[in-house]
């Protein structure tokens, strides 16, 4: 055996790097952490050196600090990039359609962006429940579950992107696409998908699944300008999407995933194909029988776009230009009487010519509101001048004021309807009133001459009442006549001689069917202002018109007796009116050319007068029965009246030896404060002077008694208010004062 010594172990410092130096003083075998690194330490463990044990405890714990600080900043990574995000797009700041809505929110009209889009918010309730039933199962089918990202969608599109080298779909859901809408990309990336995810669980989680399925419907693009499913289907099928059919609703989730290319105006074989796409998916899913699905495939798709509703355009742009700043706005309007209301006056205006107009004002009598309000026959037609609004202009009403000359006749006790009033020619100085048919029909009564819209008689008591008179009280109840300039009111205002709205004749008649007061027109919902009625005629004499114009003979095939109205025609053929009533609502019918050009032959009662008629049986219901009679009405037979109201003198003078009659006490205006016995107001003193006997005194229209040869009378009151006493003489010669007794 040799005796020379064991060769030195080469050893690698893992401090020094240095391989092959020698290392005295160790044993063969000697643990190296070279051997370390190149076995497992299970195997290489040895019994002594708990030194590398420590080393190897460091090694691990550097791993995992390397992994954590890494993790770490991935962490601070990603939250910085989500905090340069900024903040969620403000839902309340997305411009909206500006909307015109009825009483009944039901839409009228709407109006584009100022950038031209159209642009219309959708709710959940008012889409088809069908229509977002297949569009969860075509788009999202785990939209209710996941929290805005779908982790299996994602995973399905990466792994065809892979197999196949493209993207294939995107997994995007319904959520990570509004949040694409809410900030448009054009690039496609893995940021901007990044960007989608992040934003979706943000808005999922600020405002829950149904408001983002809402903000799906109201900004999904569906081709050209058109952004929702309410602007959609109004487009392409020309209705509300609450009522869409399943080949619709189809057609409706197809087009957003490409809706320039799968427009049906561009493309009817695109949109076609694109919806019997969704509907196959849905029959492999199961919601809907295949018969449906059928029947789905074979409904026409629509070859162009239909034009948004335009119902009440007139009173809708007057409405927003008073308030632009608002995006809805509610009227009084009801939208399916509007409709019927704006496809009557087109047919009538086309049968009379192509320059022909007509408006329509319905008014609801108990609260003043505008039902309706057509305001010309054709808003689009320039050579009806449709954009012109005839319901707002001045135009002369013909006979159509004589009801309101009557009406004050009554209140002052001139006249009764069944006093006798004489059809024979006069004159007043220089002016000689004639018939419209140039011809006198001798002695008739009131109601018959109302009737028949004589001129003479009309005239006659409007120069009793006063012309000046009429105009104060029309204008006191919110209805000013317009005279022409440098002109006071006269006897020409009989026959139309004035100018008057449309709107305001109407609510001056809705002011008969309410007994004498009337209400002003209100046109928009929302308005809170208190509205306090104004006094037009005593209900006496309101009700003693209204009863009248109620016998007025109807026009040609039209029942009678159903509808108070009353006609007009202006001088030289130029205006053509009726208006009419009944226990609910107030028509008011104008019909001419917007120039004022004359139309040869065209008056009130063959024009105006069916118009209206057809506008009373297009409400859709019967004709309510008028007011019934106040307090103080005198149902009697000329015979059977005082002698004064049997007979009206027109002009009727006191003679030289005799004085006018007047009422000395009390003064028109009067404040009269009565004491009370046992509960009653004591009788009020009247002084009469002048005058020829038996004298006849009225209250508020009503004959009292009165004692032959007293020229100091007593009348009792019926309690607090306005009272008009009125006196008339043998010969006709009345006085009258109103007074307030408090």
């Amino acid at each position: 055996m040799s005796n020379k010594a064991a060769p030195p172990t080469l050893v690698t410092s893992p401090l020094v790097g240095e391989v092959g130096r020698p290392q005295a003083g160790r044993e063969e075998g000697a643990f190296s952490v070279f051997q370390f690194v190149q076995r497992p330490p299970s195997l290489t463990l040895p019994h002594k050196g708990g030194g590398n044990i420590q080393k190897w405890r460091l090694g691990w714990c550097a791993a995992l600090t390397i992994i954590c600080v890494s993790l770490f900043a991935a962490v601070l990574g990603a939250a910085w990039w989500v905090a340069s995000l900024g903040p969620l797009p403000r839902i309340g700041e997305i411009e909206y359609s500006t909307l015109v809505l009825d009483r009944e929110g039901r839409l009228l009209r709407p109006y584009a962006t100022p950038q031209g889009r159209w642009r219309l918010p959708a709710t959940l309730d008012g889409v088809d429940p069908r229509y977002v039933s297949l569009l969860l199962a075509y788009e999202d089918r785990r939209f209710r579950s996941h929290p805005g990202v779908d982790p299996l969608a994602l995973g399905r599109a990466a792994y065809q992107w892979m197999r196949r080298g493209h993207i294939v779909s995107g997994g995007s859901t319904l959520s990570m696409q509004v949040a694409r809408l809410l900030e448009p990309r054009t690039e496609r990336s893995l940021t901007a998908k990044l960007r989608q995810m992040v934003r979706a669980i943000e808005l999922e989680y600020r405002l829950g699944k149904d408001e983002v399925l809402a903000l799906y419907l109201s900004l999904a693009p569906y081709g050209g300008n058109l952004e929702g499913v309410r602007a959609a289907s109004l487009a392409y099928f020309g209705k509300e999407p609450r009522r869409l059919s399943l080949g619709e609703s189809a057609l409706l989730v197809a087009l957003p995933q490409s809706p320039e290319v799968r427009r049906p105006d561009r493309s009817i074989a695109a949109a076609r194909a694109a919806r019997d796409r969704v509907l196959d998916r849905v029959a492999l899913a199961g919601i809907v029988p295949a018969d449906e699905i059928a029947r789905a495939k074979h409904e026409p798709v629509p070859a162009g776009r239909k034009p948004m509703p335009t119902l009440a355009p007139h009173a809708a742009d007057q409405v927003v230009a008073s308030a632009p700043s608002r995006r809805v706005h509610r009227l009084t309007i009801d939208a399916a009487l509007q409709k019927n209301l704006e496809e009557l006056a087109r047919e009538r205006a086309r049968a009379y010519g192509p320059e022909i107009s007509v408006a329509i004002v319905t008014v609801d009598n108990a609260t003043g509101e505008v039902l309706a309000r057509v305001a010309s026959a054709d808003y689009f037609d320039a050579r009806r001048s449709g954009q012109v609004d005839m319901s707002q202009a001045l135009r002369s009403p013909g006979s159509a004021l004589k009801p309101f000359i009557y009406g004050i006749a009554f209140e002052d006790g001139l006249v009764h309807p069944e006093t006798l009033i004489e059809d024979r020619p006069m004159r007043y100085g220089a002016y000689a009133p004639e018939n419209f048919d140039l011809t006198y029909q001798g002695t008739v009564s009131v109601r018959r001459a109302l009737q028949m819209s004589l001129n003479v008689p009309a005239v006659a008591v409007l120069e009793k009442v006063g012309a000046s008179r009429l105009s104060a009280r029309l204008s006191q109840a919110g209805a000013p006549l317009v005279l022409p300039k440098n002109e006071a009111p006269g006897l020409a205002m009989a026959l139309g001689g004035v100018g008057v709205k449309l709107s305001d004749l109407t609510m001056l008649y809705s002011g008969l069917a309410r007994l004498g007061t009337t209400l002003p027109l209100l046109e928009r919902r929302d308005n809170s202002v208190a509205v306090i009625p104004n006094r037009l005629i005593e209900p006496v004499a309101a009700w003693y018109v209204g009863n009248v114009l109620l016998g007025t003979p109807p026009p040609e095939n039209a029942a009678g007796g159903r509808i108070a109205f009353k006609t007009g025609t202006s001088y030289g053929y130029r205006d053509a009116w009726a208006v009419g009533f009944d226990g609910k609502r107030t028509i008011g019918v104008w019909i001419g050319r917007p120039d004022g050009a004359p139309v040869a032959g065209m008056t009130g009662r063959n024009a105006a007068a069916p118009i209206l008629f057809d506008a009373f049986a297009r409400t859709g219901q019967t004709p309510a029965a008028l007011p019934p009679p106040p307090k103080g009405i005198l149902l009697a037979a000329n015979a059977k009246l005082p002698p004064p109201l049997r007979h009206f003198r027109s002009g009727a003078l006191p003679s030289e030896t005799e004085s006018p009659l007047r009422i000395m006490y009390p003064p028109n205006g009067a404040r009269i404060e009565l004491a009370t016995v046992d509960g009653k107001p004591d009788p009020i003193a009247l002084k009469v002077a002048g005058g020829v006997e038996p004298l006849t005194v009225l209250v508020n229209g009503v004959p009292v008694e009165a004692q032959a040869g007293k020229r100091t009378l007593f009348v009792a009151p019926d309690g607090p208010g306005f009272v008009r006493l009125t006196v008339m003489d043998a010969k006709g010669s009345t006085e009258s004062v109103l007074v307030r007794i408090q």
